[in-house]
C-alpha cells in the first residue's frame, strides 16, 4: 500500500493522538511541501496537517493556521522568501493539533495571535490532558461571534455561527480577495471527524454551511482544512453544498435506522451512507459513531 492509499484508508485521526505520535506518523504520512498562490500576495501551504492560508501585505505578515512544528517552520523560512515584513497575524480556525502545534515556532515572533474563544479554551484543556502546555502559544486575543481587522489592503473578518466541527470553528474572510478559510468545517470528500468531546454537532454543522453558502457570494474562494487526494484544497461553493449534502444524508440513514431498531453494532457496520458518492475508503465509521451518538434516544 502507498503512502496516500495509507493517507486516505486510515482511520487515525491526528486530533486524538499525543503530540509525539504526530510526529511520529507525520513521517509517514507528510507529503512534500506545496505552496500554491491564489491572488498575487495570498496563497497556500500545504505539507502535514491543516492547510494554512497566508497573506503577504505591504504592512505585515498574516498566518491563518499553523500545522506542526516542523511544517510551520518549514512555511517560515518559504515566506521570508518573499517578504521581510513582520509576523503581524497568526489566527487559529480551531484548536486542534494539526492546525495549532506549529504556533510555537511564531513565539517570540508574531505580534497578535486569534482565535475563538471556545478554540482557546480546547487548546488549554488538550494541553492539559496531553502535559503539553509548554509546547503551546495560544492565542491572546479571542472573539465571540464576529472580529473585524485590518492589514495592508485587505479586511478580514472571523466569524462564528455556532458548534460544528467542534465548538470554536472561526470562518476567516479576506473581504478584498474575497478569499474563505473555513478550516476543518469542509473535508472536501474526506471523512470528517466529529469532535464531540469539544462540543461538535452535526446537526448544527449544516446550519453552519447554509449560513456561509448565504453570507459569501458566488465569487468567493474557499479554502479546507484536508482534501482526499485527487481533490484540492480549495475551491467553490459546489464543495460546500457536497459537504451539506454529506451530512444531511448521514442524518438520514442514521435517524431510519434507529428508528427501525438497528443496533449501535449493526449501524457501525454500514460501509457505505446513501446518496453520497464522493467520500470513499476507510473513515466511515467516524461519521457513524458520532451520528450514532447525537441521534439515538438519550
Amino acid at each position: 500500500m502507498n503512502r496516500r492509499a495509507f493517507l486516505r484508508n486510515t482511520s487515525l485521526s491526528f486530533a486524538t493522538l499525543s503530540l509525539t505520535n504526530q510526529r511520529l506518523l507525520s513521517q509517514v504520512l507528510a507529503d512534500p511541501m506545496r505552496i500554491k498562490m491564489l491572488t498575487d500576495d495570498i496563497g497556500v501551504f500545504t505539507e502535514m496537517g491543516g492547510t494554512i492560508l497566508f497573506y503577504l501585505s505591504t504592512e505585515g505578515i498574516a498566518v491563518i493556521d499553523s500545522e506542526f512544528p516542523d511544517q510551520s517552520k518549514h512555511l517560515i523560512e518559504e515566506l521570508r522568501k518573499k517578504s521581510d515584513k513582520p509576523f503581524s497575524w497568526l489566527i487559529n480556525t480551531h484548536h486542534h493539533g494539526d492546525h495549532t502545534s506549529g504556533n510555537i515556532s511564531f513565539k517570540g515572533m508574531v505580534s497578535n495571535v486569534l482565535a475563538h474563544e471556545n478554540s482557546l479554551k480546547n487548546q488549554k484543556n488538550v494541553a492539559t490532558a496531553q502535559k503539553t502546555e509548554e509546547k503551546q502559544l495560544y492565542p491572546e486575543k479571542t472573539f465571540s461571534d464576529k472580529w473585524n481587522g485590518s492589514l495592508g489592503k485587505e479586511k478580514i473578518a472571523l466569524h462564528y455561527f455556532g458548534p460544528a466541527h467542534t465548538d470554536g470553528d472561526a470562518i476567516v474572510h479576506f473581504q478584498n480577495a474575497n478569499i474563505v478559510h473555513m478550516g476543518d468545517l469542509i473535508n472536501n470528500r474526506r471523512y470528517p471527524f466529529i469532535d464531540q468531546t469539544a462540543g461538535a454537532s452535526i446537526k448544527n454543522w449544516i446550519i453552519v454551511l447554509d449560513k456561509a453558502l448565504n453570507i459569501f457570494d458566488d465569487k468567493a474562494t474557499f479554502v479546507y482544512g484536508h482534501a482526499s487526494p485527487g481533490f484540492e484544497v480549495y475551491g467553490k461553493k459546489e464543495d460546500l453544498r457536497a459537504m451539506k449534502n454529506y451530512f444531511e444524508k448521514l442524518i438520514i440513514l442514521t435517524e431510519s435506522s434507529i428508528k427501525s431498531g438497528v443496533n449501535r453494532e449493526k449501524f457501525l457496520a454500514i460501509t457505505s451512507i446513501p446518496g453520497v458518492t464522493d467520500w470513499v475508503g476507510e473513515g466511515i465509521q467516524r461519521s457513524l459513531t458520532a451520528a450514532y451518538n447525537e441521534f439515538s434516544p438519550k
